[in-house]
């Protein structure tokens, strides 16, 4: 279901560590309040608790929120920890994040700027 997640506009992971006994109101007041962000929005928000095995999903669904939960039985999720804030995840990022890789890649091919070099 998340590996393959397609309805959200956009992705917003909640970098560091968050308390997954949060249900819905706790996960929506830390988007709201935390990171100035409309949880109402067709965005998916992510959070990761210290373990880095679980995560919970947020996503408003037009009339109501979905919550999900996914529990990896081996390895963990590379997850951002260093800064206290929602980073925004293109689309290639999210699938990295959700093959167990990092969402920051070092040997990835970055865009081009457009430029020719000939």
């Amino acid at each position: 279901m998340l590996n393959d997640f397609t309805g959200a506009d956009c992705i917003y992971i909640a970098c560091g560590y968050t308390d997954l006994r949060c249900g819905i109101d706790g996960l929506s007041g830390i988007v709201q309040q935390k990171f100035r962000l409309d949880p109402f929005s067709s965005t998916l928000f992510l959070f990761c608790g210290r373990r880095c095995d679980r995560i919970k999903a947020l996503y408003w669904e037009g009339n109501g929120f979905v919550l999900l939960y996914k529990r990896l039985e081996n390895g963990r999720f590379q997850w951002p920890r260093s800064p206290a804030e929602a980073q925004a995840l293109t689309p290639q990022q999210y699938r990295w994040l959700m093959e167990g890789l990092s969402v920051e890649q070092p040997k990835a091919h970055r865009p081009a700027s457009g430029l020719c070099m000939v």
